[in-house]
């Protein structure tokens, strides 16, 4: 007996060598890797094996590797997370972005991006998010999360976003702890009234499931205090998106008289209310963001609210809304860092968002094209709003690359030696 287990001790020594001397899957070498939560802003080499980052370190030997990529001059950070997407993309012509038209196909604009992650905020209410699960969520490349609409219906639009009859807190919460790894948080959007009600219900829910809450205020005449929203209403960790808008039905967090931050703002942002961009078709404008960063306050997360709308307009990917956030002053690793572990912690899930040893190889090689570069050669480029403001930028964010779960799934310039082509099962 004490022979036999000695050779399986032998045994498992001589596999467990030679799982460690295995190659590399993918050695991504010489790229300054951002990565915000452990603090890295250097030139380093990033090595793959089986789906996990194996190794950050300078000089990685590649020897052997599967796949070797040249990321000289490139930016190597973690895979992109846009916590604000409407993805539940369908055929019901009636239902805009519940099963319906307005919105959009994942992989379709994920990958190009550097983008691994999204989170599709309030497409689906409790009454039809297992459809979306199926026929979106579980059949996407992209690892897509969701905010729960606390209408139960979902985000079909008309009559059905305005009635408080189908806001169900409980009912919204239990499908949420019935899909922990799926549901992320709690949506409200789009109710257009001066009633708390919503809100409430909304909150309500997000305590019941223990998940944070995202507040889209809709609109009203008057408008509803955000200042009663951020300090009486929503807890830490909740998030406020669209939060450079500016409409007359929605209260602006900048003084537009005298174009200073709101001090209860400052104090809601120290209290723990994430700030979130949530650009979409016309809730973002240069006349409040451009002030506040000015002031130093960042946004906490920045995400695209991409639809079919947004994305031909003013917004159009991830990569450019985030150009706009550096021409306006913001530094790339901030910005880098508002569009990766940022928004992991604010949707709890602090595996996602970093190139931690261990963690699901999720990555993005960016380049930082200077204006030079740009159209007619301007040397900037031009970036615009819904109102027709425009500012100049000397760069811009362009992916070359996005690894998602240790795989290449989209290389923009062949960098990859060798190239391997995916043959996608139909």
């Amino acid at each position: 007996m004490k022979n036999l287990l000695l050779i399986v001790a032998a045994l498992s020594l001589l596999v467990s060598e030679w799982t460690l001397a295995q190659p590399y899957h993918i050695v991504i070498k010489n790229g300054h890797v951002i990565d915000p939560k452990n603090n890295v802003d250097a030139v380093m080499d990033v090595a793959i094996l089986d789906g996990k980052i194996a190794k950050v370190a300078k000089n990685i030997d590649a020897t052997g590797a599967r796949q070797v990529v040249n990321a000289k001059g490139l930016y190597v950070t973690p895979g992109i997370i846009d916590i604000h997407t409407h993805v539940f993309f369908g055929t019901n012509m009636d239902q805009t972005y519940s099963n319906g038209p307005n919105a959009l196909p994942p992989d379709g604009f994920t990958f190009r991006n550097g983008v691994t992650t999204i989170v599709d905020a309030g497409c689906s209410g409790w009454r039809d998010f297992e459809t979306f699960k199926k026929q979106t969520i579980d059949a996407s490349q992209t690892r897509v999360l969701a905010l729960l609409n606390i209408v139960g219906s979902g985000m079909r639009g008309g009559k059905f976003e305005q009635n408080i009859e189908d806001m169900d807190a409980k009912a919204t919460a239990e499908m949420a702890k019935k899909y922990p790894e799926q549901v992320v948080g709690i949506k409200l959007a789009h109710f257009n009234g001066y009633d708390w009600t919503p809100t409430d219900r909304a909150v309500e829910a997000g305590k019941l499931a223990d998940k944070p809450v995202m507040i889209d205020f809709g609109g009203s005449k008057p408008t509803l205090s955000i200042e009663e929203l951020f300090l009486k209403r929503l807890r830490p960790g909740d998030i406020f998106t669209h939060c450079f808008g500016q409409l007359a039905t929605r209260e602006p967090i900048l003084d537009v008289t005298t174009n200073k931050l709101k001090p209860f703002v400052w104090e809601a942002q120290k209290k723990g209310i994430i700030f979130d961009v949530g650009y979409g078709g016309i809730s973002f404008a240069f006349s409040q963001a451009i002030p506040a960063l000015k002031s130093g306050f960042y946004p906490n997360t920045i995400s695209t609210d991409i639809h079919t709308g947004s994305m031909n307009n003013a917004m159009k990917d991830m990569l450019n809304v985030m150009s706009k956030f550096m021409a306006m002053g913001m530094d790339l690793k901030s910005v880098i860092k508002a569009s990766t572990w940022s928004p992991a912690q604010a949707i709890k899930r602090p595996e996602l968002g970093h190139l931690t040893e261990g963690a699901e190889a999720d990555v993005a090689l960016l380049d930082v094209v200077d204006g030079k570069f740009a159209v007619r050669d301007t040397g900037y480029f031009g970036f615009f709003d819904y109102t027709g403001h425009k500012i100049e930028g000397k760069q811009k964010l362009a992916c070359e690359m996005t690894i998602r779960k240790g795989r290449i799934v989209y290389d923009l310039n062949g960098i990859a030696e060798p190239i391997v082509v995916r043959q996608r099962p139909q």
